[in-house]
């Protein structure tokens, strides 16, 4: 009986100490479980929202936009661009004439206006009638005729005016550039992306491009004015 008891108590002592070092293998070993995965990937740098080449682009832009105007009035000559900043209400909404219908010079003094959609004939009409310019759209079906009238003494006045109308649109366009411009600045500012003698400097550089935009503007309108009122 003691042999049984002893052995009983050294088999149970056995197992104990077999538990306790596979209990402390698995507590004090490395873990072999994967280290948990860090986040290497940076974070995108806020860009700045100030971009000067964009600001003389835009500007450039609508510079070329007056060019483009201008040279549709050319007195006493059909010129399908002189349509071109027309727009008619179409549905609802208002739309560039280019988009509703084609325009085309069939002889020196007449233009012709093909409307692709009946239904947007009297809406055409209404968008290319200039009263004070002496053009009355005639309607013949589906296409439209607009005789270029006489160039008397009052109607070079009235496409003199009609540039420097065309002038003031464009130097808008301009000033809404140059106030983007120097949102756009504060704005970086504001982020700590620029310092304030940054801002200033660039602020000048808006205000130096404006300015040299605006005097194209001015530069073309006189020279339309002058070849309207001379020629």
């Amino acid at each position: 009986a003691a042999t049984t008891t002893f052995r009983s108590w050294s088999s149970r002592s056995a197992k104990r100490a077999i538990w306790r070092v596979c209990f402390r293998a698995k507590v004090f070993r490395p873990s072999s479980r994967p280290a948990p995965r860090q986040n290497t990937k940076q974070r995108k740098p806020i860009m700045a929202k100030y971009d000067k080449s964009d600001i003389d682009r835009r500007m450039q832009g609508a510079v070329e936009s007056l060019k483009g105007d201008l040279s549709g009035l050319r007195p006493g000559r059909a010129n399908p661009s002189l349509l071109d900043p027309d727009v008619v209400e179409v549905f609802g909404a208002m739309m560039p004439l280019a988009q509703v219908a084609t325009v085309n010079a069939p002889e020196p003094r007449m233009l012709s206006v093909q409307v692709w959609d009946k239904a947007n004939v009297t809406a055409v009409e209404k968008g290319i009638a200039k009263p004070n310019l002496g053009l009355n759209p005639i309607v013949d079906g589906q296409p439209l005729r607009l005789p270029m009238p006489d160039l008397t003494e009052e109607r070079r006045k009235d496409l003199a005016k009609l540039a420097g109308e065309y002038g003031e649109k464009a130097k808008i366009a301009i000033r809404n550039v140059r106030r983007d411009g120097m949102e756009a600045l504060k704005e970086d500012e504001k982020k700590k992306e620029i310092s304030e003698d940054d801002r200033k400097r660039s602020e000048d550089d808006v205000q130096k491009m404006t300015d040299k935009h605006v005097g194209e503007v001015d530069d073309a309108v006189a020279k339309k004015e002058q070849e309207i009122l001379t020629q």
